[in-house]
């Protein structure tokens, strides 16, 4: 399994001094994280359409063999609902092109009022370009269904596997990828999720059947997220590393 963990974004001003150093300019964050990290996840391209050029330059600026996971514009999730949407997929795919072979995942993170709609999740995964890794992230717990993982299964899409507290933590496999996003649990974004939880998550990600594991921590308040990637990046190497062995 190849493993990229990292965070849901590197631009945060809080964390100067707890990650970044105090006198590095914003500009060179990246660069610095890049040093630190094989991934991250953009969640930008959730608010507005970036120039193509933005992210080539963030492909220059990254070292190889570091991708970048974009999120789906919500015109897609939020606005239209997954209606009506051939124009926009197109355009989300020919952005995600600029990054070139950084191009890590697509994620379709779904609204927590949109419920389970087998009809209109099929038509809509039908559109989607088989080329790319295509990720859903379900946000609503009637989505959670055999059916559903069936049906991604036959798309070959991925099954986002969250840590959140509106749905359940539920490790299924629908692609020959994985793709799991930690939001926090009690606090949220504020939450630091301590050794003994993160332990379990190891134990449990490291038996999937996957060729490619993507993890992004987005609890990035105090830099939590930092730390948190880091000690599961850890626990999962040393739990891959004995399987290997075991394997030999």
């Amino acid at each position: 399994m190849k493993l990229y963990v990292g965070t849901s974004g590197w631009s945060y001003s809080g964390w100067r001094s707890l990650f970044y150093p105090e006198n590095l300019e914003p500009s060179e964050w990246l660069p610095f994280y890049c040093q630190h990290f094989s991934t991250v996840e953009i969640n930008m391209t959730f608010y507005r359409f970036p120039r193509p050029e933005t992210l080539e330059r963030w492909a220059e600026l990254s070292p190889d063999g570091f991708t970048f996971s974009l999120k789906a514009n919500r015109r897609i999730t939020h606005v239209k609902r997954l209606r009506e949407v051939r124009a926009d997929l197109r355009y989300m795919y020919i952005l995600a092109q600029s990054l070139g072979r950084k191009l890590g995942c697509l994620l379709f993170q779904l609204p927590p009022s949109l419920r389970l709609d087998l009809p209109l999740l099929e038509d809509f995964l039908g559109q989607l370009e088989t080329r790319f890794r295509n990720v859903i992230e379900f946000r609503h717990p009637s989505w959670y269904t055999e059916s559903v993982y069936d049906l991604l299964r036959q798309k070959k899409v991925i099954f986002c596997i969250v840590s959140s507290r509106q749905v359940p933590s539920e490790t299924v496999v629908t692609a020959p990828a994985a793709y799991v996003r930690f939001h926090g649990l009690t606090a949220g974004y504020r939450y630091f999720y301590p050794d003994s939880e993160l332990e379990v998550w190891a134990s449990n990600l490291s038996q999937l059947r996957v060729s490619e594991c993507f993890i992004y921590f987005n609890n990035d308040y105090q830099a939590h997220a930092v730390q948190n990637a880091r000690k599961l990046r850890s626990l999962l190497e040393s739990r891959l590393e004995k399987i290997k062995e075991k394997e030999t």
